[in-house]
């Protein structure tokens, strides 16, 4: 939603100011300027990175058009998870969510969760070292040790897409001048024309190095920014079930090993003591 409407602001405000300022909004209207910068993008785009960043570019770009799943609820979600998975281990024995460990998507707990389950990297990642928890005598610090790797590699990836985009908004204006060049060159042949004729030529060359500002400023860069926020929001879920792991390792009871989960999450979306224990309660 912030993406959809932080666009319109942009557009209408550039366009709105350009028009009372006595500015032809048809002289805007450039089609091969378009084509010469969007294609040199989307081409340089291409060479510069493999498929699946491409890949995570557009889904993360739709991602932010529906909005970013890692909310408050998801959260929370995530903690009470943790929480019947640890009361269980606790009451029944670590061999008993063997099987919910195992089959996650048949698991009685793990499909009361929906939201976490559609998250196929975290649910790997929280059946991952639950496995490795019933599997033997693993130390504590050696745990987060291992964590901690797999969390900065996860964290790369993450953020991949957000750098690949930014570097497309960095060269927007380099294209833009480009393609006002490639005008420059098109209006030396109408030197003869008459200046009403080599105006127009100029203004259409001088609209693409305006396109590739406006493109790269007004939309890619702030697209990557927030593709940048919404690898954070995921990341800060691993970090919530790291604590919470590491915390019922070390001994710690179910309701005090999500708290410490709780605490690893952003305060603008970390639910209150009372808040999380009555979810935990309803679930």
């Amino acid at each position: 939603m912030g993406l959809i409407l932080g666009s319109i602001i942009v557009l209408a405000c550039v366009l709105t100011g350009y028009v009372l300022h006595g500015g032809n909004l048809m002289v805007l209207w450039q089609p091969t300027e378009v084509l010469i910068i969007g294609g040199a993008a989307v081409g340089s785009f291409i060479i510069a990175n493999p498929f699946h960043t491409i890949k995570e570019v557009f889904a993360g770009s739709m991602r932010l058009i529906t909005g970013t799943p890692f909310n408050k609820a998801f959260y929370m979600d995530l903690l009470s998870l943790l929480y019947d998975i640890f009361d269980k281990s606790r009451k029944q024995g670590v061999m008993s969510i063997e099987e919910d460990i195992d089959n996650p998507e048949d698991s009685q707990i793990f499909t009361r969760y929906p939201a976490i389950t559609k998250s196929r990297h975290l649910t790997a990642f929280v059946t991952d070292y639950l496995r490795i928890i019933s599997a033997g005598n693993m130390a504590p610090h050696e745990l987060e040790g291992l964590m901690d790797q797999e969390l900065d590699t996860r964290q790369h990836e993450l953020e991949e897409p957000a750098h690949a985009l930014n570097k497309i908004a960095d060269a927007l204006p380099g294209l833009g001048i480009v393609a006002a060049v490639l005008g420059i060159v098109i209006t030396m042949n109408f030197m003869t024309e008459g200046p009403e004729k080599i105006g127009l030529s100029v203004a259409a060359a001088l609209v693409g190095t305006f396109l590739g500002i406006f493109l790269g400023y007004g939309f890619v860069g702030p697209t990557s920014i927030a593709l940048e926020h919404h690898a954070k929001f995921e990341l800060k879920a691993y970090e919530c079930a790291k604590a919470a792991i590491i915390a019922t390792v070390s001994g710690q009871a179910p309701q005090m090993a999500i708290e410490f989960g709780r605490k690893a999450l952003p305060s603008d979306k970390r639910p209150s003591f009372q808040e999380l224990n009555d979810h935990v309660r309803s679930k």
